[in-house]
């Protein structure tokens, strides 16, 4: 699943790795994505969403 949601646009941030001795080496976070069935416009639509707005988006409901 990409690391990008559909909704909010959260996306890929990256960082560094920390070892004991302080070395860092690059990395990536990506944003917990789920692939979900959504109605949009009263279409159902197939969406890569964060568990953030999928939250929200059902509360909403």
């Amino acid at each position: 699943m990409p690391g990008k949601c559909d909704l909010c646009e959260k996306a890929v941030q990256f960082g560094h790795n920390v070892s004991h001795s302080k070395r860092r080496t690059n990395r990536m976070w990506k944003a917990n994505t789920n692939k979900v069935t959504l109605l949009v416009n009263g279409a159902p639509r197939r969406m890569n969403v964060c568990t953030r707005c999928l939250r929200s988006y059902y509360k909403v409901q």
